[in-house]
């Protein structure tokens, strides 16, 4: 059937890579390329897109918000945002194990100098990845529940990962010296026993207990959200894309692809190849154009791929690994040029460039905004609305711009935004904000879209519901459009519904996240061919051959 219509930081190695995007091992395949790797000018015919009568007659029929909620009811498919719950299901459903009642294994052991614990004691010596804790469940239905791991983070900020029956489903966090809440919500159980186990992130807590309660009813309201973009002189064309967003959300999931060399690259061949179907959303960097890599030889090719790809229907996501300028990089064997977006490889305080103890710093951030300001005025010229995702990842503080903390961040996020709209009058953005973390949330007047990326593993198909539900809990009341902006292995969309944690979209990174080796073939390392063909053949996914035509959507 047609389908008109879809922080945090844990800073070990395991999370740097699976929890979230564009970390060192992740990006180093693509953030090394020079220009003479990076450039190469597609030549020739493009891939060939298939197209449906959707796509070629768009005009004839392009139907108005309303009436495209009105197919969408027709096509049953809200339906499925309905929990799986069974007549056993008992919203009134509570349990408490207490931590030592659990198995553990390695250095885990029982203690009780800490006051403010329940039963006898707590655990304590969750330091390795050996030391586990797993507390044997049993629910009477099947539905959502709530997953509260009181503990205390002993030293600051924790998290650890939580694992149902050996499958990742989330991160328990904690922060303070006492005994506090440390609830992953919305966790799906089916009726019966369940191991729930909890495993080092970074470790180091004090484990209480485990309370297991019904979450109740899977909240629709959260996918109404306003079409109102932040920027008051929003083009007609981000003013249409949002509004094919909002009319989605909840609805359908938007499959997105970030790639080096546009819809001609390795990673949307091979995913047509195995699949049939393009993705809906290509994803591109100005890393390329930064002022900083420029000087090194670096030629940005990615704002024309976005102009191939949305004369073929597509909508396009861009995000920034913005080189810090030249006067700040080391630039030796260990920390080369190219890595300078990293706070390992710039001696830039952003602390000191914001505060004014720097203005040449402030200068220099300047004149790289105005640089890829010019980079979007093409694109604005061209009529493209973009989802802008600046200053990705802040609070894992493996990039420059995070590793000052959230109020330097802050300040340099509403810089760009006031540089980029009121200064260059540059009106086709989407602000998508990629903060991973609350604390570096910079206001509901620069966000038109919350995003989370997560990197759970290899194989791990869940509906990843748990960053879903916490991005939810941040917007309180005022709902946005929650993203996953970006991913390694793909999620089963027939989870995120059953789990109403319905993203619109997802974005999976490039290079060994997608192909073999930067070959046109499908690497099975984080995602399995039968999971991909299932996820871009989904009646519950957008496609590209399944876009309207967003140049008249809504008219």
């Amino acid at each position: 059937m047609k389908k008109y219509m879809w922080r945090i930081a844990i800073p070990m190695a395991l999370s740097l890579i699976f929890l979230f995007g564009c970390s060192p091992k992740e990006y180093n395949e693509t953030s090394k390329k020079t220009s003479e790797d990076r450039v190469d000018v597609i030549e020739g015919e493009h891939a060939e897109v298939p197209q449906t009568s959707k796509n070629m007659n768009a005009v004839e029929n392009q139907a108005s918000p309303d009436e495209a909620s009105k197919e969408l009811d027709g096509s049953n498919k809200t339906d499925v945002i309905e929990r799986d719950a069974n007549s056993n299901y008992d919203v009134d459903f509570h349990l408490v194990i207490e931590a030592e009642d659990a198995a553990f294994t390695g250095k885990v052991r029982e203690e009780n100098r800490k006051s403010g614990y329940t039963g006898a004691g707590y655990l304590t010596g969750i330091e390795t990845e050996e030391d586990t804790t797993t507390f044997h469940v049993t629910v009477p239905g099947a539905g959502a529940y709530d997953l509260n791991f009181r503990s205390v983070g002993n030293t600051g900020y924790k998290e650890n990962n939580i694992y149902i029956d050996g499958e990742f489903v989330g991160v328990a966090k904690v922060d303070g010296d006492e005994f506090t809440d440390s609830i992953v919500k919305n966790v799906y159980l089916n009726e019966g026993e369940h191991d729930i186990t909890l495993k080092k992130g970074w470790g180091w807590i004090l484990l209480d207990h485990l309370e297991v309660t019904a979450s109740g009813p899977a909240d629709k309201s959260i996918y109404t959200v306003s079409t109102e973009l932040v920027d008051p002189k929003a083009t007609a064309g981000a003013k249409r894309l949002m509004q094919y967003l909002a009319d989605m959300y909840g609805k359908y999931i938007i499959s997105g692809q970030y790639g080096n060399r546009g819809i001609d690259g390795s990673e949307f061949k091979a995913i047509y190849q195995a699949s049939g179907k393009y993705p809906a959303m290509m994803g591109l960097d100005f890393i390329e154009y930064t002022p900083s890599r420029v000087a090194f030889g670096s030629q940005g090719k990615d704002v024309d791929y976005a102009i191939q790809f949305h004369r073929q229907g597509g909508i396009v996501t861009f995000c920034w690994h913005w080189n810090a300028p030249e006067p700040y990089l080391y630039n030796t064997n260990e920390q080369p040029w190219w890595s300078g977006f990293y706070t390992r490889a710039a001696n830039i305080n952003l602390k000191k460039i914001m505060d004014g103890d720097d203005p040449e710093g402030y200068d220099l951030l300047i004149r790289d905004i105005d640089v890829i300001a010019e980079q979007l005025q093409r694109l604005q010229e061209a009529d493209i609305p973009i989802l802008w995702r600046p200053l990705h990842e802040a609070s894992g503080g493996w990039f420059w711009w995070g590793a000052s903390g959230p109020e330097a961040y802050i300040e340099l996020y509403q810089l760009l935004y006031d540089r980029l709209t009121d200064y260059h009058n540059i009106h086709n953005l989407i602000w998508v904000w990629n903060g991973q973390n609350k604390d570096w949330y910079p206001g509901d007047e620069f966000v038109d879209i919350a995003g989370i990326d997560i990197y759970p593993g290899e194989h791990v198909y869940s509906s990843q519901g748990s960053g879903f539900n916490e991005l939810v809990e941040w917007n309180g009341d005022n709902h946005k459009i929650i993203a996953l902006t970006e991913n390694g292995c793909m999620f089963d969309p027939d989870l995120a519904f059953r789990d109403n944690a319905i993203w619109s979209y997802f974005g999976t990174w490039g290079g060994e996240f997608i192909t073999l080796n930067n070959t046109d073939t499908l690497s099975e390392k984080y995602t399995e061919t039968d999971m991909l063909v299932k996820v871009y053949t989904s009646e519950k996914v957008i496609t590209l051959d399944e876009l309207p035509d967003l140049e008249t959507y809504g008219e």
